[in-house]
Parts: C-alpha cells; sequence; structure tokens
C-alpha cells in the first residue's frame, strides 16, 4: 500500500523551487513611496534576502499604480513567503495577483505550483502528524482512486468505518467507488444503493447520494421515486444545477411537463450556456401549449449549440497553430 508520503514524493502534486532566505540585519527601506519601496523589496527578493523583502513587499505592492512593477513585486512575494514557509503571505499575495492579473500567464503558473505546493506539505504533515486519523487514510484512498486501484481505495474506506462508523461521505464515497469501476459486477448498483441509503441516514442532507440514487432510479424508469431523490437534492443544496435537470427530464418522462416547467426554469438560469437546459425546457413549455416560450428556448438551444461548437473549433484552430516539439526550429549556436 502506498502511503501519502510516497504519493507525494513521487510527483503526484507539484512543487516551488523557491527562493532562499539569508538572515541578515534588517535594512531600513523607504515607506513614503509605495513605487521606491516595492523596488527596494524586490531587489532584496532577486538576491535571495526573502525575510527583509517580506517586510516591505506585500505593505508596499497594495498601493502600486505601476502595474507592471506590482506584478513583479507579487510574484517575488509569493517566492519569499513559499520558501519561509509563510503561507499566509503568499496565499494573500496568489489572490491579490489573481485578482490584478487574472489572465496572466506567470501568475497562472505560479498560482499552480504554489497551491500545489502547498497541498504538498499539508498532506506530509498530515502524515507525519496523524498518520492514522480517518482524514490521513481517506486520503490515501482518493490517492488509490485517481490511480485506479480500487480494490486499495475501498480497503482504506473500510479502515475509516472500522474506526468511526459514522463519519459523514465515507458510504458515499464507496458508492461511488463502485459505481467507476470500470468493469462493475452485476450487483454493483445494488451494493451502490445501499450505501448511499445509509450516507444518507448519516448525513440526511447529502444532495450528491440523493442525486445518484434519483440517477439510479431513473435508468430503471422509476420516476416517482427518482423525482423524489432529485427533489431532495435541489432542497439540500439549491446550487445544484445538475439536479434541477434531472428532475425536469424525469417530470417529463412521467408525462408531467407542467411540474417540469420550475426545475427547468431553475437549470437555464444556474447553467444559461449549457443547451440540454434550453432543449429539455423547449419541450416541456411545448408539450403545455406554450409555443412562444418554446420557440424562444428552442432558439436558445440552436445559439449555444453553435457557440460551443465554435468554441471547439477555435481551440483545435489554435492547437494546430502552435508547432510541436520536432517543429519547433533549433536556435543557432552562438
Amino acid at each position: 500500500m502506498m502511503s501519502i508520503r510516497n504519493i507525494v514524493l513521487l510527483g503526484l502534486v507539484g512543487t516551488i523551487l523557491p527562493l532562499q532566505g539569508v538572515t541578515q540585519v534588517p535594512q531600513k527601506a523607504p515607506t513614503s513611496d509605495p513605487q521606491a519601496a516595492a523596488k527596494h523589496g524586490l531587489s532584496l527578493a532577486e538576491s535571495g534576502r526573502c525575510k527583509e523583502a517580506l517586510q516591505i513587499l506585500p505593505r508596499s505592492t497594495r498601493n502600486l499604480a505601476d502595474k507592471d512593477l506590482k506584478l513583479r513585486a507579487g510574484l517575488a512575494t509569493v517566492r519569499c513567503a513559499m520558501s519561509l514557509d509563510r503561507t499566509d503571505a503568499a496565499v494573500e499575495a496568489v489572490q491579490m495577483l489573481n485578482r490584478e492579473f487574472p489572465h496572466n500567464p506567470d501568475v497562472l503558473y505560479l498560482t499552480t505550483h504554489t497551491y500545489s505546493d502547498l497541498s504538498t506539505r499539508a498532506s506530509l504533515e498530515l502524515a507525519r502528524t496523524a498518520p492514522n486519523s480517518y482524514q490521513a487514510h481517506e486520503m490515501n484512498a482518493e490517492s488509490f482512486e485517481l490511480q485506479g486501484k480500487w480494490d486499495d481505495a475501498e480497503k482504506e474506506y473500510q479502515v475509516i468505518l472500522q474506526q468511526n462508523a459514522n463519519v459523514p461521505g465515507i458510504h458515499f464515497r464507496i458508492g461511488r467507488l463502485l459505481l467507476s469501476r470500470p468493469n462493475p459486477s452485476p450487483d454493483s448498483a445494488a451494493k451502490a444503493k445501499q450505501e448511499f441509503q445509509r450516507e444518507l441516514e448519516i448525513d440526511p442532507r447529502n444532495a450528491g447520494a440523493e442525486y445518484v440514487l434519483g440517477e439510479l432510479a431513473r435508468q430503471q424508469n422509476q420516476w416517482q421515486e427518482a423525482a423524489e431523490h432529485f427533489e431532495r437534492a435541489t432542497k439540500a443544496d439549491v446550487s445544484f444545477a445538475d439536479a434541477y435537470l434531472a428532475l425536469g427530464m424525469t417530470l417529463i418522462s412521467d408525462a408531467k411537463p407542467a411540474e417540469a416547467i420550475p426545475p427547468l426554469e431553475t437549470y437555464a438560469k444556474l447553467q444559461p450556456a449549457n443547451p440540454a437546459g434550453h432543449y429539455q425546457l423547449a419541450m416541456a413549455y411545448s408539450r403545455c401549449g406554450r409555443k412562444e416560450d418554446a420557440k424562444r428556448e428552442a432558439a436558445l438551444q440552436r445559439e449555444t449549440s453553435q457557440k460551443i461548437e465554435q468554441d471547439k473549433q477555435q481551440a483545435a484552430d489554435a492547437q494546430r497553430q502552435t508547432p510541436g516539439p520536432q517543429e519547433q526550429k533549433p536556435e543557432p549556436p552562438k
């Protein structure tokens, strides 16, 4: 069985190469001019004097008008904070960078590695300080699931239940695991259903368990049972868009188009760019005699479908225009 520590060390999460801080006597930096202070802090960071830099950069960067300097100072703040294990300063700087420069490649790259590195550190700390906790076993199980090691994952979940049979979420995960196996046994659905029902006994407001039970019932054309599960899922989580769609589709299948309209309208508001909602809503309106509403939703279904296809085409064109490794010409020797 692979432990959390081994999984982490195999590189399942990224790391950052931090700047190394050097302990020196702090030098006084200009404080009246944010730009001058930020430049001084940036210079300290670039020379590896991260401890001193962090006394200046977070405060001075906040009020900078120079966008380029603010970007460089923010990136340096993150690197320095991570090198000194200053999680609070790192996260604050990452949030600032994503707020000010949401599409900048450097920001997105650093954000990815920062949160990945924080995940690594937290995982190692959990493995070191509480290796027998249910949280540690749950993390092991999640890692096994990512690797497709279903039996190992289920064993980890069973260990948790042996320690504490009432831990929320574990029966749900076992049920999901049973349905996720590439070659499920004939009784997998029945076993999964039992797990979801047990989950609801522990956590009656588990919207995910209600939703999957609804899907299992819908696959068996058990419309009333499915609708009840989907409705409970929407009440447990009012932002659960797929539950509204599934409820509407189930009611249409059960010849109840008028009852299907409210959940489908909610879904269309939550997911206006998804053509599925407009299609189902057009069907419900049509069967209720609301022809104009049906035409409007049918038009929206066509528009959103075309938009998705256009986006796919643009992505494919961009990928074709990007040269592969073999197409890139090597630089001439200097």
